[in-house]
């Protein structure tokens, strides 16, 4: 047998490493970014109580109306965008970022640079 990790365990390991440096309040929460093949799940988490402030995803149209469409990344920019709209209206104004163990670019990166450009500090 071989022992050697999958890919998505050593995603997972790489993401216990970023939770056990950052932690989410109620004034200043984590900002839990996941994404798949065709979609990306943002949650807005104080974990202090273990609750989900806000959250929201882009799923992708499947077929010829896909083409059509922008890019995943120009998705994930504009939900960056109307998650920093909802938090403004909640009361948040900085949040703490969490990769959720992928790359910083990309679909992630521009979800940070969507909340960015909607008036969050990240």
């Amino acid at each position: 047998m071989d022992n050697t990790k999958g890919k998505r365990q050593h995603r997972v390991s790489r993401h216990k490493r970023v939770r056990a440096k950052i932690f989410g309040t109620a004034e200043c929460p984590r900002v839990s970014v996941f994404k798949s093949n065709k979609h990306v799940f943002v949650q807005f988490v104080n974990d202090e109580s273990g609750k989900t402030l806000l959250s929201n995803r882009i799923q992708k149209e499947t077929g010829k109306r896909q083409k059509a469409q922008e890019t995943k990344t120009g998705s994930a920019t504009k939900l960056g965008e109307m998650l920093a709209e909802k938090a403004k209206e909640v009361g948040i104004n900085e949040v703490v970022f969490d990769r959720g163990g992928f790359k910083y670019h990309g679909r992630i990166k521009a979800v940070a640079d969507g909340l960015r450009k909607g008036g969050i500090k990240v």
